[in-house]
């Protein structure tokens, strides 16, 4: 099946947005979406057929979880995380932004969430109302892709659709994904916010 695109700013909103729903709704249905770090794969949180799908198209370890895309605090909570005091002073100051943060979830594992500063991906979680699992669109181990041609020509696995958002700028860099231990913060991946940010809000 060849991959539909459609071009953020050129493409009506309204035709976008009901593209990718029904996209997303699909059995396998796995998207290719422009955030403010990188390009993504993006299935419901709920497809486990879908994220399957994600873990071919990136020849992805499956041990290897994906994070999770929610537009508001009350989402993370609804489906499933753990927010203790100092998750909500570093959501409070740095979401929506570049930081995934992993917390303990209520059936005792974990779950990596992040609020991406993407407008277009806020408005699209708004709109189906439930959570995306996300993951970068490249083979796991190579380099994230900043446009829609590399992004697509660099996964095992095309999607059915994808959002072109433009070429994002070089300096992008992945986001900052942290554990919130009950020791402390440790920096799983380092990115745009720093340890020494992240530990002066919880001062």
């Amino acid at each position: 099946m060849e991959t539909k695109i459609l071009v953020l700013g050129r493409d009506d909103n309204a035709t976008v947005l009901n593209s990718c729903k029904s996209a997303l709704e699909m059995t396998s249905g796995f998207i290719l979406i422009p955030t403010e770090t990188v390009y993504g794969l993006a299935c419901l949180w709920s497809n486990e057929t879908a994220k399957n799908c994600i873990y071919q198209a990136k020849a992805r370890p499956e041990h290897k979880p994906f994070q999770m895309l929610a537009d508001s605090p009350e989402m993370v909570k609804k489906y499933g995380c753990v927010i203790d005091s100092r998750i909500e002073k570093i959501m409070n100051t740095f979401c929506p932004g570049p930081i995934t943060i992993v917390a303990p979830a209520c059936d005792g594992s974990k779950i990596g969430f992040r609020i991406p500063e993407h407008k277009f991906v806020l408005d699209l979680i708004s709109y189906i109302r439930k959570p995306l699992a996300a993951s970068s669109a490249n083979v796991s181990g190579e380099m994230p892709a900043l446009n829609i041609e590399d992004a697509l020509s660099s996964i095992k696995m095309q999607p059915a659709l994808a959002i072109d958002g433009g070429h994002l700028p070089e300096s992008s860099l992945s986001s900052t994904v942290i554990e919130v231990m009950e020791s402390g913060i440790r920096v799983l991946r380092e990115g745009p916010i720093t340890l020494s940010a992240i530990l002066k809000v919880l001062e």
